[in-house]
């Protein structure tokens, strides 16, 4: 893997992850396309210090926001804890349950049972990309309805004081749940399907998205941990093989990458409330389902 590769790699999952349009399914495309191994330990690791530089732009970007709306009272703090609790949990429930559910009946009696071995199957990522897309484009397009309706007429957000705050208890349920389908299913993007469902179950795409990425700095840090562990036992396993891996160069590789990610994961994160301020939502569902098509069509070509 040159240095050309982890930069555009780093400036895939740079952009991807922050937008909606699932960052998983781009950058096992373009390790395919690019003759890598996504499986491999160097890939692994590499992976886990992109997610690391997008969580930081994350940080970074939505930081003045998250001290209005969370942490501008000790009441508020409250609040939002709850409902970033009560998210996670759901979460970690649900993609854990769906993740034994995949790996008891679609690998019986393999040695080895990892969810992870279906993560570069183009023929999964597609239709979970497509299904993302589906979401999207109807939250993106009742949301349109909605602006044509109300064209003219003040923001009830803005009117009534709502932009601020945190979301609900049954909205931060509905998206906390749905992040747990994203979690076991690459191709379905985490950004696009809790921001939409958000959307769909009464938040304002401001509050949507604002919580939507609080739950992603509360999470990455956990797969970051799981990502490191299986990398740490694939080294020792090739070393006990005979096929030691160099950990040094992957390091400074993965440490570039980071980098390059968190730039790129700024710059989509601008990107991204613009569009979600013109209400043009529903074009990222357009693409998802048009990228998706092109998927399967690498697919078939053997990819």
């Amino acid at each position: 893997m040159s240095i050309l590769h982890v930069i555009i790699l780093a400036i895939v999952q740079g952009l991807a992850e922050l937008l909606p349009v699932s960052s998983s399914a781009h950058v096992v495309v373009a390790e395919k396309l690019l003759g890598l191994d996504p499986s491999s330990p160097q890939m692994t690791l590499l992976l886990v210090m992109l997610h690391t530089g997008t969580m930081f732009a994350v940080i970074v970007y939505f930081w003045n926001q998250w001290k209005r709306a969370y942490f501008s009272s000790a009441d508020a703090f409250k609040r939002f804890a709850i409902r970033i609790i009560w998210a996670t949990a759901l979460t970690g429930i649900i993609g854990e349950a769906i993740k034994k559910v995949i790996e008891k009946t679609m690998f019986h009696g393999a040695e080895k049972a990892e969810i992870e071995m279906l993560f570069s199957r183009l023929d999964l990522i597609a239709p979970a990309l497509a299904a993302a897309g589906v979401l999207i484009l109807i939250a993106g397009l009742l949301e349109k309805r909605q602006m044509q309706m109300q064209s003219g007429k003040p923001s009830a957000y803005s009117t009534l004081g709502l932009g601020e705050g945190s979301v609900t208890m049954r909205q931060a349920g509905w998206m906390g749940a749905i992040q747990g389908l994203a979690l076991p299913f690459r191709g379905f993007s985490r950004s696009g399907s809790t921001i939409s469902t958000g959307m769909l179950v009464g938040a304002s795409k401001e509050k949507a998205e604002r919580f939507s990425f609080a739950l992603a700095v509360v999470l990455t840090p956990a797969v970051v941990g799981l990502e490191a562990l299986r990398l740490i036992k694939a080294s020792h396993e090739a070393a006990l093989a005979g096929t030691p891996i160099d950990l040094h160069a992957s390091v400074v590789a993965s440490l570039l990458g980071m980098i390059f990610s968190f730039v790129a994961g700024l710059a989509a994160l601008r990107w991204l409330s613009s569009w979600l301020e013109q209400g043009r939502w529903y074009l990222f569902g357009i693409y998802c389902i048009v990228a998706a098509s092109v998927v399967f069509y690498l697919h078939h070509l053997g990819y």
